[in-house]
């Protein structure tokens, strides 16, 4: 059936765009970008612009023009560490939603050149064209500190970001917290309308990973670390509806919106369901006191050693990943309207059917 138009229940009054004003989507190959795409063009709006890496696979890129279905996906393929790259896909763009990033660079210098740079010459553009109305940066929970929040076990939007996230050695909660800080500088030094949206776990299909809030398996045996600590999953459908809310909806410039869905799993049941659905592996359970004591003596050999062994595991990352932990969606749900439309006990059961399949064919 061909896309035409909004639906019934879309008013008028609701966006701040037009069905036909063109929106700009960066990282278009990734995880939840086929999805955002997808909902922008169940919503009615016709014109999308796909920003994808030179090395983007063929299939990818075929995949979302077949997405169109009557209205216009143009596929843009381009560099965004390239200024003239950054004016032609921003050009005439009135929401650009910016969820490329340096997801996988190990290095500091390479996450900050593939988030923050890459950021900064998007932003310099849209000054240049001067038609954007609202900028979406996809940010992260690796970004916040999880100490010293307002209600104690509750982690939400007024909880305080890592100051020293070289000391968690992790080159893309650096990175993320730097981009987040040049959109909030661009929108108050240059008037730039942006919305940062930090979502959790995003899993589904096409993530089959476990993530590591649970655990770690780098000393050769899984390490069963999150015990009782909630997971903060989103599943990649709620994400990308939550993202296109947050660059459509009236009257949020400014903030920042938490993804998370509801009835989210602890760590223990997330790991026990994951065996029985998909594989069973050997796993070891580390205590929470036991866990931040191992923290604690890696930090200070690693200090010791200077630097000889790397501050992977200190308090930092502790304190990040495995302290137990609360999450709330309620920002998101009053501000944009938004609720997951995939319970969690679907969104796993889709997911473990994915992860068996992987298994299965390895």
């Amino acid at each position: 059936m061909e896309r035409t138009g909004l639906p019934a229940t879309m008013e008028s009054t609701e966006y701040i765009i037009r069905p036909d004003d063109q929106i700009l989507v960066t990282g278009a190959t990734g995880f939840i970008a086929p999805r955002l795409v997808d909902h922008l063009l169940d919503l009615g709006f016709r014109r999308i612009r796909c920003l994808v890496r030179h090395s983007s696979r063929a299939e990818k890129v075929d995949a979302l023009c077949s997405r169109a279905n009557g209205a216009i996906v143009e596929v843009m393929r381009g560099n965004l560490l390239s200024r003239e790259d950054c004016a032609r896909a921003t050009e005439n763009a009135a929401v650009i939603f910016h969820l490329a990033a340096g997801r996988g660079e190990k290095f500091f210098p390479d996450a900050f050149m593939n988030s923050v740079v890459t950021t900064r010459n998007l932003l310099d553009a849209v000054r240049l064209h001067q038609c954007l109305k609202r900028f979406v940066n996809v940010s992260s929970f690796a970004v916040y500190s999880n100490v010293n929040k307002p209600r104690w076990r509750t982690l939400d939007e007024s909880c305080p970001v890592e100051r020293h996230p070289e000391l968690r050695a992790d080159a893309y909660a650096f990175a993320k917290l730097k981009q987040d800080e040049l959109v909030e500088e661009y929108r108050k030094k240059f008037a730039i309308a942006s919305v940062i949206v930090r979502p959790g776990w995003v899993y589904g299909p096409g993530n089959e990973s476990i993530t590591g809030r649970v655990g770690t398996g780098t000393f050769g045996v899984f390490l069963h670390l999150g015990g009782s600590t909630r997971i903060p999953l989103t599943y990649v459908d709620n994400c990308a509806e939550a993202i296109a809310r947050a660059g459509l909806i009236k009257g949020v410039d400014g903030n920042v919106f938490n993804i998370v869905d509801d009835d989210l799993p602890t760590s223990r049941q997330f790991l026990r369901l994951y065996k029985k659905n998909v594989h069973d592996f050997p796993s070891l359970f580390l205590p929470h006191l036991l866990s931040y004591t191992l923290c604690y003596l890696w930090e200070k050999y690693s200090k010791w050693s200077e630097g000889q062994l790397p501050s992977t595991f200190c308090r930092k990352t502790w304190h990040a990943s495995w302290k137990t932990t609360r999450y709330t969606n309620a920002k998101v749900k009053q501000a944009l309207g938004w609720a997951p439309r995939i319970p969690t006990s679907e969104g796993l059961a889709r997911y473990f059917e994915a992860a068996r399949r992987k298994v299965e064919h390895a």
